[in-house]
């Protein structure tokens, strides 16, 4: 799609819980973008953000086919529990509407791979909101890595303490849907580490997986470890819990601590976004690059919803498309085989879906 400089993307929000205000925020600071309708199951909530950030129609879930015939949006951003997406993402795909689709996906990798299918089959353009890579953080990572600032890529080590799931209503105030997963701290928070990997250190060969529960009155796992074998011979470790906490003021700012070994030095990011470069044998320095505390984790999501509408705009390749997201369902996929297992799991070479 390639719009004139004075025309708008028309968009459609369907979803009105925690996470949708950071969406709704971001749209709201994107020129290019008008929002000309939102739906919800509860009309009352999504009236309130509609009103919040003056979007102009709200719909009941029931009327979604009249809200996408009535508005003709050129995207729908879908903002909904796992298991709605792909009935949701049919009748945008069957509408030639481009889809933007929170993960997870939906609630198993086969049902994923139908959503992709959907939406490819019909021709629609297709993107996974995964904003994690998005994060300013890694955004400047990738960038030394790419500049070659540390040389080979060695090993990434990340550490995430939560904190947010040892009480009794563990998750309650914020996502109380955490507590019914059966598959939690991978599925629904690891993937994105798992995501932000494959960003910064290519594609994987091989998943081990060690996984516990520590409240026992969620149905998921909660803490783990998770060893990633790189193609290029590199490793990336992922040391997370959300049961114990971290020191930081601010455990959601960047979510853990990360630190990147190469064979000239390495990048280290700690827990208010500051990253320091050292090369070996030198003094180290604290990179000078931007980030801030604006809504979600150094407002990653309007770094992805403007990736987006820049793509929309001059009709080039989305970065996080469904095929490519596949990918990184398939190392969720090994976690839980290698957990079952105890053992590593080789990922074989994606065939064609």
């Amino acid at each position: 799609m390639n719009l004139s400089s004075n025309k708008k993307l028309r968009g459609v929000c369907v979803g009105a819980g925690y996470f949708s205000q950071f969406q709704y925020s971001a749209w709201s600071r994107i020129d290019e973008v008008e929002i000309v309708s939102a739906c919800n199951r509860n009309v009352d909530k999504v009236r309130d953000l509609a009103t919040q950030h003056g979007i102009p129609t709200v719909y009941g879930i029931d009327r979604i086919d009249e809200m996408l015939d009535t508005e003709k949006p050129d995207f729908i951003d879908i903002i909904t529990p796992p298991e709605t997406h792909i009935e949701i993402v049919r009748k945008a795909a069957q509408r030639g509407i481009a889809i933007i689709c929170q993960k997870p996906l939906a609630p198993t990798a086969e049902e994923s791979e139908e959503l992709v299918k959907v939406a490819r089959d019909a021709g629609a353009r297709f993107l996974v909101h995964e904003n994690w890579r998005w994060q300013p953080w890694y955004r400047e990572m990738k960038r030394q890595l790419d500049a070659g600032a540390i040389g080979e890529l060695f090993s990434i080590s990340t550490r995430m303490r939560m904190g947010d799931g040892w009480p009794e209503d563990a998750y309650i105030d914020r996502q109380p849907f955490s507590r019914d997963y059966p598959r939690l701290l991978v599925y629904e928070t690891g993937v994105h580490f798992l995501d932000t990997f494959r960003y910064l250190g290519g594609e994987v060969e091989s998943v081990y997986a060690r996984l516990q529960q520590r409240n026992a009155l969620i149905k998921g796992e909660d803490a783990g470890q998770v060893v990633i074998g790189f193609k290029s011979g590199g490793t990336a470790i992922l040391d997370a819990s959300r049961y114990n906490e971290s020191e930081a003021d601010d455990a959601r700012y960047t979510f853990g601590t990360t630190r990147i070994d190469g064979s000239e030095g390495h990048l280290e990011l700690d827990m208010d976004g500051n990253i320091t470069l050292k090369r070996l044998g030198e003094a180290p320095v604290q990179l000078d690059y931007f980030h801030s505390r604006t809504d979600f984790a150094g407002d990653c999501v309007y770094r992805f919803q403007r990736h987006f509408t820049d793509r929309m705009l001059d009709g080039q390749p989305f970065e996080s498309s469904g095929e490519d997201y596949l990918k990184t369902i398939d190392l969720v996929e090994a976690c839980y085989v290698s957990q079952n297992k105890g053992q590593v799991v080789t990922i074989e070479e994606r065939k064609t879906r």
